[in-house]
């Protein structure tokens, strides 16, 4: 009894220090383990849905530097990405533009005026963007600016109805991000067979140069595979309380990996982040993200934006997090995040100006504490946007203090 009982410690003492040996090699365990104000979450992750992926800059035997990502109980469990989705719908409409020229002869920028059309009954023709100070023109590049600025709806459905959820799906598949699914608008209720016809585009200059007609795509592949795919415990639609849960199994879907990855894939376009090649991108297409992702609202000089309405953390929750880390002035944030049904979702390349040093950070929770959906009576500012703040300081401690 006396060897058997010896024998279960000697093997509790091996399996024990054995995690705490993978745990220090490890700088997300040890920023999560080291964090206190982590820890509600983080004790009760399964309830939250917590996933997080860290990702490091890492260079192999011969020189080639590749994205090296650490999980956190990442899984095929379903999680609503929300507007983090608006960056794919940026690349294929940027793609696109570049194919019509290829084929008609017709020169398509990203300043080239755009008109859409009427499609359903309730549609308008839509010829004109206010935001835009230099000739209130609709363009794919202050749709492009506002998406990354202020994650404006309208702008992504512009961009989702000029690619199509096929040529997203393409752009995406092309770069080896095959497990994502965009599928529909933001903010408008469309049915699955809406949401796969797009209006008639035309692209303008003194006259029409060039029309995307009104036309359809096939439907995507289902979801395979996918666990919890029904979440909450009641939910409002069309103003009537429904008592079970919400079924998400045609919404919009990308795992956090990828989501992590496809942003690398943009911000780091030499870097192997996995899966296959960067975006097919111009020089031009490219800057335009880059700068709209890094700028604070305030920053920008088209489209004009208050600060008093839209802060600098307003779409950079982890901002004030690591600027309790490095002072705010040396932190430069290159993101895209997400909010509704109750998850927050953030994926981001954060930056040490000074030093160049940087991590890509990708998070998504569910908190929704009384478990209605529709009913705008979500925990952001008090579960939510506190751990998004604590998570990016306690990664930036971990790689950027405790590692020196």
């Amino acid at each position: 009894m006396f060897r058997i009982v010896a024998r279960l410690l000697w093997l509790g003492s091996v399996l024990l220090t054995s995690a705490c040996a993978t745990q220090a090699q490890d700088p997300l365990g040890r920023a999560l383990a080291q964090q206190p104000a982590l820890r509600q979450v983080l004790q009760n992750a399964d309830e939250y849905r917590l996933q997080i992926v860290l990702g490091t800059v890492e260079t192999d035997g011969s020189g080639n530097s590749y994205l090296k990502q650490y999980q956190y109980r990442v899984s095929n469990e379903y999680f609503y990405p929300a507007s983090s989705v608006k960056l794919f719908a940026a690349v294929a409409a940027a793609e696109t533009i570049e194919r019509p020229g290829k084929q008609s002869g017709a020169e398509l920028t990203l300043d080239t005026p755009l008109v859409v059309h009427p499609l359903f009954d309730d549609d308008v023709l839509e010829d004109r963007d206010e935001s835009n100070i230099d000739g209130a023109t609709i363009t794919v590049r202050q749709q492009i600016r506002k998406i990354f600025l202020v994650s404006d709806n309208q702008a992504y459905n512009t961009l989702y109805e000029l690619a199509g959820q096929d040529g997203i799906a393409r752009s995406m598949q092309a770069v080896g991000l095959s497990g994502s699914r965009i599928v529909h608008r933001l903010s408008e209720f469309r049915t699955p067979a809406e949401n796969r016809h797009y209006p008639r585009i035309d692209f303008v200059g003194p006259e029409i140069i060039h029309t995307l007609p009104e036309r359809s795509s096939d439907p995507l592949p289902p979801l395979q595979g996918i666990s919890r795919l029904r979440v909450g415990q009641k939910y409002f639609a069309n103003g009537e309380l429904h008592h079970e849960a919400m079924d998400f199994s045609e919404k919009n879907y990308v795992p956090l990996t990828e989501l992590q990855r496809g942003l690398c894939k943009l911000v780091k376009p030499t870097l192997d982040c996995g899966g296959g090649p960067a975006f097919a991108l111009t020089e031009d297409a490219r800057d335009t993200m880059l700068e709209a992702m890094s700028q604070y609202p305030r920053q920008s000089r088209n489209p004009l934006y208050r600060a008093a309405e839209f802060p600098d953390d307003y779409v950079k929750e982890m901002l004030p997090g690591i600027a309790r880390v490095i002072p705010r002035e040396y932190v430069r944030i290159y993101n895209k995040t997400g909010q509704a049904y109750g998850f927050s979702i953030e994926n981001a390349w954060v930056e040490d100006i000074r030093t160049g040093r940087g991590f890509f950070l990708a998070a998504t929770l569910y908190t929704n504490s009384n478990g209605t959906l529709n009913d705008d009576q979500y925990d952001y500012d008090t579960i939510a946007r506190p751990f998004m703040e604590a998570l990016g300081e306690a990664v930036a401690k971990e790689l950027w203090v405790r590692k020196q």
